[in-house]
């Protein structure tokens, strides 16, 4: 996928009109398109009319938007409310300082109102010379550049690097032998209670395990109680995210058997197959459930709705079916090797 954003262009437009008629998620016209799904999202969302997207029509709302004149920015270095802003920064106020005053100020005024955000924008694009300079001096930090937000501690990659997606076997991203899963959380009501969704990769196969609490300790415990139901020719290995509930993830390894990979910060693209099946719990538990109150007998229920429902990709077969096709196999070769 590009690092540099283009418009969509009428080909693809064309491409995912039809790939949305015939039923694909925007996952996978995404991939075929090698763009985002965020940008496909807004696509559908601004260029389409009476709730249907036609590309002939998205094309030409999207060329009206073009000709539409931009707007002048709130802080214009010639504006009036630039130089409020400046007078409020000169006497040692902090842009959240100013911003939150703006409102109190002109709490019906909102042409007034500019977020933090805003003004630190406006202060570091301002043209090179002593006023940028008294500007910067103006800030608490008095640093010339601004400090990218990639550098914190929450979005660098916590786990080993010999850990990392890429150093996975090959035969798990042909997809081809079952036994390699993908995990991650779903977070309940407030982020006060969460679900363990485990997925494994060729068969989609679905794993739901009920955690006490969004914890590393309580992920620990749920993971390895619901894996330990699988055979374990089925626990190879186990992608998940970069999040803080995988803490523990040595103690896992050790006690289920499996290897386990992270996939890089903010890629859920990595682990599709348990995106998409996040995707289809929000059917049985929509975002703001309490999902402290969601027994292990219920998740058990809709986890066995999801693998006896014919899929697609498996050829319309259960994932259950996938998964009982290869331990059958798996017992009559050993079997043979016997005689």
């Amino acid at each position: 996928m590009s690092n540099h954003y283009t418009h969509l262009g009428i080909e693809e437009r064309v491409t995912l009109m039809l790939m949305r008629q015939s039923g694909h998620s925007l996952r996978a016209i995404a991939s075929a398109l090698d763009r985002s799904p965020s940008t496909l999202s807004r696509e559908l969302r601004r260029n389409r009319q009476d709730d249907c997207y036609r590309c002939s029509t998205a094309e030409q709302l999207s060329e009206q938007r073009r000709r539409l004149p931009r707007r002048t920015r709130r802080l214009h270095p010639d504006s009036e409310l630039w130089q409020v802003v400046v007078k409020m920064l000169a006497r040692g106020w902090s842009p959240q300082q100013v911003a939150a005053r703006l409102k109190a100020f002109w709490p019906d005024r909102t042409e007034r109102h500019v977020s933090h955000e805003s003004i630190y924008l406006a202060i570091y694009a301002y043209p090179r010379g002593e006023l940028k300079r008294q500007l910067i001096a103006y800030l608490r930090q008095g640093k010339g550049k601004r400090r990218p937000r990639s550098v914190s501690a929450a979005r660098r990659e916590r786990y080993p690097a010999e850990q990392n997606i890429r150093n996975r076997p090959e035969e798990v991203e042909g997809r081809r032998v079952p036994g390699h899963w993908e995990s991650d959380l779903i977070m309940g009501a407030g982020n006060r209670s969460a679900v363990a969704t485990i997925v494994e990769r060729t068969s989609r196969f679905v794993i739901l395990a009920k955690l006490d609490a969004p914890t590393a300790d309580a992920a620990l415990e749920a993971m390895t109680r619901e894996l330990g139901r699988m055979a374990p020719s089925l626990l190879k290995t186990m992608t998940h995210d970069q999040g803080s509930e995988m803490a523990r993830h040595a103690e896992l390894s050790a006690r289920t058997g499996m290897n386990i990979y992270f996939a890089d910060p903010h890629s859920p693209w990595q682990r599709g197959s348990n995106e998409n099946t996040n995707g289809l719990l929000r059917q049985y538990l929509p975002k703001g459930t309490d999902l402290s109150l969601v027994s292990q007998e219920r998740l058990d229920e809709i986890a066995e709705l999801l693998n006896t429902r014919p899929r697609q990709t498996l050829g319309w077969k259960f994932p259950v079916e996938v998964l009982v096709e290869y331990l059958q196999l798996q017992a009559t070769n050993q079997l043979g090797s016997i005689h």
